[in-house]
């Protein structure tokens, strides 16, 4: 083998092995879930306060729903969101829609 293939190797080798490549990528994990874990949070915020708005109002309309359903709801659910707002969804789902 040419030794610069064998070099580049060592030094792949070495970057993969050491604690401090590892401990970047852990890092960069628990801040993507702090990320998400803060998403999840505003997004369940919202739907509930949104949610709660219309079932005191007693109606929605299409396009209400649509936007809350659709760009809210929808990707709180994909992301595991919790019964909260799951539940404000579901009295939501059963008011008038008026349009």
């Amino acid at each position: 083998m040419d030794s610069t293939v064998q070099l580049v190797i060592a030094v792949f080798t070495a970057v993969l092995a050491s604690s401090g490549f590892w401990a970047f990528m852990m890092k960069r994990a628990d801040r993507k879930s702090a990320e998400t874990k803060l998403l999840l949070g505003l997004a369940c915020d919202r739907i509930v306060y949104l949610g709660m708005t219309y079932i005191e109002r007693g109606w929605i309309t299409k396009d209400e729903y649509e936007t809350l359903h659709d760009y809210l709801w929808l990707p709180y659910k994909d992301c595991g969101g919790d019964g909260t707002a799951e539940r404000v969804m579901n009295a939501v789902d059963k008011l008038e829609i008026r349009y």
